[in-house]
This record gives structure tokens, C-alpha cells and sequence, in this order.
């Protein structure tokens, strides 16, 4: 017989799946809270700390990126369970100064339990290299970055940490790890927001975490059960029912996504576009980091001032006017509304869904047209 392996595509459309005869072919949520136990108390007994129905997604994440998986109710909760996990005996934490807030505002929130945060510029190698070299340290990076879109180096950066003696963390919710494999490139951690492109519904609050460590894969479910971020089994269920599609829905989302940025940047109403597939300067670190795409994120900025690019999202018929991304409808948002954002008052964010993109370039058009007619 001709040895053959099977695709990580393949693999997740038939995540949670059944073979045997009589048996669902799709695993259903279970809702139990306790488990019957014949012998000494351990995780197994209670659903704080294990589930049928995490354990389906934990795998189903896992042969992704041939890792453990770790999943929460949350990314937020995943990304402190992380930083509690590596910070402690570690002097600081050094994060991209232009990542996604809230990692940032939690790093701050952790300062007196553990490493203090220093924000630097994820391009800046040598100043990354002064802040690991200052003392026992985390790596803390995001690439493609939140709203900006800024691609970095994760070889170079890997490698600088390793020399440190530091963990490296991938924030890898934009594009998620069926686009890139951040512990190919030298990450003790890749982190996801399932909430986001990995479950793509907008109907679920989840996150995980994925490591080829063992030690610390166990570390984080010890986090999990004792500090009670735990993902419900609905949730859980509903994740990986998202998950089984996510090869089909990124690849249109990409490639929607390509040709939609392509198109802004040739608009006149439009200063600036952000996105990996159009950005000359990375676009080649780009596509070796992320060969099969760029994602379903782009932000771009509107001639004018805030007040202009909050009329052009008040303006569209199709896109949906909301917050996070990666959803299977397309939505879009000015980021610099949130108070702790670093983004241009005038940046629109948007996420591209699954309509076709020539619906959604119709209705930018007529947008940025209406929105910016005064």
C-alpha cells in the first residue's frame, strides 16, 4: 500500500466526524457538567476541566499546526492565560507598539503580577534585540498586525528570541494557521481568536492556543481550570461546526480581499490602503509567510477627516457597519473610535466576507461617493 498524507483541508472537513456504523457522523455537544467517576478525582470528572466536545476542536486545531491546542472561552482569555503562563520568573514582556489594544491594555493590566510590558516597533530589529537582551523576557508578536496589517519578520524574530532565551508568541488571529504556521517559524506559541476568521459565523466567543511544548500546553489547561476560562461545549460545537469550512471561506475572502485592495488603491477618495498583497516593501516576506493568502482583513484611509470616514460606513448597503472580523458577511468599521486604538482617525477597517467581490467594490464605491459628498 503507498504511503499518503492527508491534507490539513481534509482533515477539517471531517473534524468531529464519526465512522462507525450508527453513529452521528456530525459529534454532538455535550452538555454535561460532571462525568461519572469510578476512581480518585481528576480532570476528567468535571467540566471545568475537560469536555468531549473541546477535545474534537482541540484536535481539529491541532492537525493544523501539528500541535497541541488549547482552547477558552475567549481570545482575551487564551492570550492571559498565556501571559501568565510565560511571564512569570521573566522581567518583561515586549509587544508591537501598533498591535491589536486590548493585548496591549492587558499586558499593562498584568504589570504587577508579573513581567512589565515594553511596546517597541516589530521592524525594528535592533531595538527588539536591546529590549530581549535587558533582561529574561517574552517575545509577544502579531503578524499580519491589527488594523494595520503590518507583516513582520517571524523567521528573523524567532531567531533573535531563541538566541535570548525568550518564548515567542504569534498572534495569528487575521489569518489563522491554515495561511500561515508561525511554529514553523520558530514560535514556542501561536495564539488565535476563533471568534474571528477560524469559526467565521459571528455567532461564537472562542480562542486557543497552539504549541508543540508540552509542558506549557499543560501549564495553560492548569490556567484554564483554575482561573475558569472555559469554553462552553455550545460554543465548542459551534467553533468547530465554522472550522469545517474554513478552507473554502478563506480562500474566497483572500482573494476578495486581494482585488478589493487592489481596487482602493486606485480610488482618488482613498489616501492609503493597507494590506499584505499590495504593500511593495513586504510583499515578498508576505508571500513565503503566507503562500496560500493574505487574508480577509484590509484597512484603508479616506481623504478626509474622521467625521468623513464615519459617514462612509454609515453609507453602505451590504457592508455590515460592525466590529471584529473574519465573519462570512463583509463589515467595516472606523477603528479610531476605540479610545485606546493607535489607528489614523481616518481608517476604515474592513472584513471581507463571502459575497462576491464585485458586490462589494459596488458598494465601496457608492460609499466612499455618498459619504464623502459633502
Amino acid at each position: 500500500m503507498t504511503d499518503w498524507t492527508v491534507s490539513a483541508d481534509a482533515l477539517l472537513a471531517h473534524a468531529g466526524s464519526g465512522w462507525r456504523a450508527g453513529e452521528p457522523v456530525v459529534q454532538p455537544p455535550v452538555l454535561a457538567t460532571i462525568l461519572a467517576s469510578a476512581g480518585e478525582p481528576g480532570e476528567a470528572d468535571y467540566g471545568r476541566g475537560a469536555n468531549a466536545t473541546w477535545a474534537g476542536l482541540e484536535a481539529a486545531l491541532g492537525a493544523v499546526e501539528a500541535a497541541h491546542a488549547v482552547v477558552f472561552s475567549s481570545g482575551q482569555a487564551a492570550s492571559m492565560a498565556l501571559m501568565l503562563a510565560l511571564a512569570r520568573g521573566r522581567d518583561r514582556i515586549v509587544l508591537p507598539r501598533d498591535g491589536y489594544y486590548n493585548a496591549r491594555a492587558l499586558a499593562e493590566q498584568l504589570r504587577p503580577h508579573g513581567a512589565v510590558p515594553v511596546f517597541v516597533d516589530q521592524d525594528d530589529t535592533a531595538a527588539i534585540e536591546e529590549e530581549l537582551a535587558a533582561g529574561r523576557a517574552v517575545l509577544w508578536t502579531e503578524s499580519p498586525t491589527n488594523p494595520l496589517l503590518r507583516v513582520a519578520d517571524l523567521t528573523t524574530l524567532g531567531r533573535l528570541a531563541a538566541a535570548a532565551g525568550a518564548p515567542m508568541v504569534v498572534d495569528n488571529t487575521v489569518v489563522t494557521g491554515l495561511l500561515q504556521q508561525p511554529l514553523e517559524l520558530g514560535a514556542t506559541a501561536s495564539l488565535c481568536s476563533l471568534t474571528k476568521s477560524a469559526s467565521g459565523h459571528s455567532d461564537v466567543l472562542a480562542g486557543a492556543v497552539m504549541t508543540r511544548d508540552p509542558a506549557l500546553a499543560d501549564e495553560l489547561r492548569n490556567w484554564r481550570a483554575l482561573g475558569g476560562g472555559v469554553l462552553g461545549p455550545m460554543e465548542a460545537w459551534l467553533a468547530l461546526r465554522g472550522l469545517r469550512t474554513l478552507p473554502l471561506r478563506i480562500e474566497r475572502q483572500s482573494a476578495s480581499a486581494l482585488a478589493i485592495a487592489t481596487h482602493l488603491a486606485e480610488q482618488p477618495a482613498v489616501r492609503r490602503v493597507y494590506y499584505p498583497g499590495v504593500c511593495a516593501e513586504t510583499l515578498d516576506l508576505a508571500r513565503a509567510q503566507m503562500p496560500r493568502g493574505f487574508g480577509p482583513l484590509l484597512s484603508f484611509e479616506v481623504n478626509g477627516a474622521a467625521a468623513d470616514a464615519d459617514a462612509v460606513v454609515a453609507a453602505a448597503r451590504l457592508i455590515v457597519p460592525a466590529t471584529s472580523f473574519g465573519g462570512v458577511e463583509s463589515s467595516w468599521e472606523r477603528r479610531g473610535r476605540w479610545p485606546r486604538e493607535t489607528a489614523p482617525p481616518a481608517l476604515i477597517r474592513l472584513s471581507i466576507g463571502i459575497e462576491p467581490a464585485a458586490d462589494l467594490i459596488a458598494d465601496i464605491d457608492q460609499a466612499l461617493a455618498s459619504g464623502l459628498a459633502g
